[in-house]
């Protein structure tokens, strides 16, 4: 963010923050005080910050109500094809100032607050990020959600109201420590419970076949109750929501049971059904088959499917027939969109429904439930595929295993017949997979039962064609498409970065808010010195501002000229923090070697939570933090080198670091993440990018030029190679002296003086068992680092490259994601109708 305007500024500043009239001014000050009044019941001698914050809070939301109840009005009168958008996570961050850029109501508030006596920053900084997610997967779903509700799409996000979210991390000692992340604790201002809506789940139980149907009885019952928070789009005035369940339990709970009235043991045991949504798994691309999460991935999928199949039936303009089984229509009015496998059991689920509910015919109910579904796919990992344990799914879901078999069956018997004797292809293509515990794989099960499939960036759809799902593929090409991921440029430009977004506005126009290929119109200004010069600025201004900000949160001090390296994401073996270390060391150990020659100062920030049961990422952090120790109170190093871990990596800390970056570090190993989001993030607020050809990277270096990102290392068919050949990283450790020097520091306890042993684990995987070719990589790596630290030293032609990658930032908004989705799968067209204000008549 720019540096604090003078009061004169503040009051004139008329931008992409929306003009603030006198009249929007003195309303929203009413608003504030009457909250505080009759909302908070506080007067201004005894309100806190927080107080102001919540009125704040309150008062912005004011603003969205009108808006939401007539766009949900809007959307019953033109029963428009509903879009339902999966996800057990949904990665949020903050609402308020997102709120208010998407309302044009940024510059009132801001003027409000100020006559108030107060600062607007300092009050969105009270704010809780709602942490419902782990990283990419869950902020893509937040990031659509703005981009559906921008383009008009009647669209829904459903999820869990996760009364814990993604853990902070705390660092004690080096090491992650995690503490619970209490997000409510004083309560949330942009939710609405919806008791009237809650909704019954079933579990457990058994299986009758009848003469009448099949009949799923003796379950445990738990109830659904939703919470709406409402999504605005861009200053359309639509408001979409995003509707999460929380887990009930039903008042008669263990008392309906020859209970011999231990009355309180039968309250106290509410708290077994209520624990389903009490916490996210804290795990990032890694599979933990636990009991608790398969019950939250039901629960999720079964209150949706009733809810929606409500809509369906209750819209103006469905099913007129009293019985209501005309399904045939379902799908040209819904859409289900699955985020991953996690929410995979909708496709079972539904069929359920329509076949022992609804009484359809079973090949009627496959084709609806098939032409309703599709699925996106989100990594190639084999350990974070889903397979669950069928014993599970007998005890808890016996019937959804039971309409499993029969499906599977159904898709065996079609391989078959086209392959016939092919006994190995039945074996790989097959739903169950057979064992010493024979497992539900998930992913084939979104496969046979979706009518589309993606991967989410070019490279990653190739290989899920031609290595994870070939078999599929090959059945059923037509089925598979490829839809980059993109980010919301309204968060990620406009909310984080104004004064860079002020730049862009004064030269191309407020267009590019909606229509980010705009930024194409930057090439014009290219060698233009005035933009050139406003361009270098703002990222100075943005720096002062982070330094300032780490030296008041952790009592860093950085060198605000230094080249801010940054890698922050999860921490994972694939994504080679690793990589990132050993550069560190290099440098670190290249000036201790020569003092007085002259470096470029870099600051290397490196930030990201780690799976609290993943031990090689813990050790990861410790050895960032342990390298961090050493060189940052070395005295020959001075203002050259400091590297810092970022404590508690989250939304609203990647909204403050990036805008500072210079250098993005985009650095996983050829192959194997699928697309990065965090990339992109980078690219459109001005840093340079150092990165392998994977993922997204790929398509940016396509956009921008390959010359104009800093590309090194090997390709996927590289990697292929090495792994035909043999990985041996013993090969690398011979031949280059500085790599050899770093790796024997670590396994020597040079970082580690008080315990010489502590990084044995990871010195012996790095040697032994590395699978992501660390060392294969890192002579490139550094080779490609020192090109970095020659065009920094060129100020303005590392200022025309970071210009030229944000005017070929563009294709990576999640709006031109959204209308992939919409037109390829959905089958539904954006609109660009503006529904009118709550404060003028309809139509």
């Amino acid at each position: 963010m720019a540096a604090p305007l003078s009061d004169g500024e503040r009051r004139k500043q008329i931008s992409v923050r929306g003009i603030a009239g006198l009249g929007d001014v003195a309303e929203v000050r009413k608003s504030f005080n009457r909250h505080l009044h009759f909302t908070l019941v506080k007067d201004r001698n005894v309100a806190t910050p927080r107080d102001y914050y919540f009125a704040l809070a309150h008062t912005v939301r004011d603003h969205l109500v009108g808006r939401w109840i007539r766009t949900q009005q809007h959307y019953y009168e033109r029963d428009p094809k509903r879009i339902y958008y999966l996800s057990l996570e949904f990665y949020m961050g903050r609402t308020l100032q997102n709120t208010m850029v998407n309302l044009g109501l940024q510059n009132a508030c801001d003027e409000a607050i100020y006559q108030l006596g107060l600062d607007l920053e300092e009050l969105e900084e009270i704010e809780e990020d709602a942490g419902l997610g782990n990283g990419g997967l869950g902020r893509l779903a937040a990031c659509f959600l703005d981009s559906m509700a921008t383009l008009g799409l009647a669209a829904y996000g459903y999820g869990i109201r996760y009364e814990f979210g993604i853990f902070n991390q705390k660092i004690v000692d080096g090491w992650q420590v995690e503490e619970a992340d209490d997000w409510l604790r004083y309560g949330n201002p942009w939710e609405k419970a919806r008791p009237e809506y809650m909704l019954p789940v079933h579990f457990y139980g058994r299986v009758d076949h009848t003469p009448e149907g099949v009949k799923w009885v003796d379950t445990q019952v738990v109830l659904a109750m939703p919470y709406d928070t409402p999504v605005p789009g861009y200053k359309n005035n639509t408001v979409n929501t995003m509707r999460l369940w929380s887990a009930k339990a039903p008042n008669d709970f263990n008392l309906q049971e020859f209970n011999v009235g231990d009355y309180i043991e039968a309250v106290l045991d509410r708290n077994l059904a209520e624990n389903i949504s009490r916490v996210l798994y804290p795990n990032d691309n890694f599979f933990e088959g636990k009991e608790l999460r398969l019950k939250q991935e039901y629960f999720v999928v079964a209150a949706t499917l009733q809810d929606i199949i409500r809509r369906f039936k209750s819209s103006k303009f469905g099913c007129r027939d009293p019985v209501r089984t005309c399904f045939e229509t379902f799908p040209d009015k819904v859409a289900i969109q699955l985020n991953d496998t996690h929410p995979a059991l909708s496709i079972p689920e539904l069929m359920r429904i329509l076949v022992d509910v609804e009484k359809v015919d079973w090949d009627k109910a496959w084709e609806i439930t098939k032409r309703t579904c599709a699925y996106t796919n989100h990594t190639v990992l084999p350990e974070a595929l889903e397979r669950w344990p069928v014993s599970m799914f007998e005890k808890l879901l016996p019937r959804h295993l039971e309409i499993i078999y029969a499906l599977n069956q159904m898709h065996l018997d079609r391989v078959a017949a086209l392959y016939p004797g092919d006994i190995d292809r039945l074996r790989r293509m097959s739903v169950i997979e057979e064992g010493d515990c024979k497992r539900i794989n998930m992913a084939h099960l979104c496969v046979i039962g979706s009518h589309a499939v993606n991967g989410v960036a070019r490279i990653h759809s190739d290989i899920v064609k031609n290595s994870v799902f070939k078999d599929f593929y090959e059945l059923e090409p037509e089925k598979f498409q490829n839809k980059t991921n993109g980010i919301t440029p309204r968060r990620w430009l406009l909310l984080c970065n104004p004064g860079l977004a002020d730049v862009i506005a004064e030269k191309i126009g407020e267009d590019f808010i909606t229509d980010l290929s705009q930024l194409k119109k930057l090439l014009d200004f290219i060698n233009n010195e005035s933009f050139i010069r406003d361009v270098a600025k703002v990222k100075q201004e943005n720096k002062l501002k982070f330094a300032a900000y780490l030296e008041e949160q952790y009592k860093v001090k950085i060198n605000p000229s230094s080249m801010f390296d940054v890698q922050v994401k999860r921490i994972h073996e694939y994504k080679r923090q690793l990589l990132n270390c050993l550069h560190a060391i290099t440098l670190y150990n290249r000036i201790r070697s020569d003092p007085s020659k002259s470096f470029v100062p870099r600051t290397i920030m490196i930030g990201g939570k780690a799976a609290p049961g993943y031990h090689m990422a813990k050790m990861i952090i410790k050895l960032i933090t342990s390298i961090g120790e050493v060189i940052n109170n070395d005295p020959c190093v001075g203002d050259k080198l400091k590297v810092i871990f970022l404590e508690n990596y989250r939304v609203s800390l990647a909204e403050k670091v990036i805008p500072a970056a210079d250098l993005s570090q985009q650095i996983s190993t050829a192959g194997t993440e699928a697309s990065g989001t965090g990339n992109m993030k980078f690219m459109v607020n001005g840093a340079l990018t150092i990165g392998t050809m994977d993922g997204a990277n790929v398509e940016m270096a396509e956009e921008a030029g390959e010359e104009n990102l800093f590309i090194f290392g090997m390709r996927v068919e590289d990697v292929e190679a090495l792994d035909r050949q043999g990985y041996n990283a013993r090969e690398y450790y011979e031949r280059l002296p500085e790599l050899r020097q770093a790796i024997d520091q670590i396994s020597s306890g040079f970082f580690s003086p008080r315990d010489p042993g502590c990084f044995r684990d990871v010195v012996n995987m790095l040697m032994y068992h590395d699978r992501f070719k660390v060392f294969a990589d890192y002579e490139a790596y550094i080779k490609c680092q020192g090109q970095v630290d020659q065009l920094f030293m060129d100020p303005r032609e590392w200022t025309k490259k970071v210009i030229r990658n944000i005017a070929c930032s563009g294709k990576f908004s999640s709006d031109r994601t959204i209308m992939e989705y919409a037109r390829e799968i959905w089958g539904v067209e954006p609109s660009a109708t503006k529904i009118p204000p709550p404060n003028l008549p309809r139509d």
